[in-house]
């Protein structure tokens, strides 16, 4: 734990990535989706379906994500 803060960003990252992989069971706690949260996922597929021009690209939604967080 003490070698953590001697990473490199790129190095965290994977390290994040990889317990986010070794956790992936847990990231809903201890239940399923409700039917609400079910919903809401298909209405946004299908609007994303209806309206493909108004996504945007995971790369372009990255880079502004990662912008606001650097603020």
């Amino acid at each position: 734990m003490a070698e953590l803060p001697k990473l490199k960003p790129e190095e965290r990252q994977e390290l994040r990535l990889r317990l986010a992989e070794l956790d992936c069971d847990d990231w809903l706690g201890e239940g399923e989706l409700t039917d609400a949260e079910k919903d809401l996922i298909e209405a946004r597929f299908l609007d994303l379906e209806t309206n493909p021009q108004t996504s945007v690209p995971w790369a372009e939604a990255k880079a502004r994500l990662t912008a606001l967080l650097k603020r």
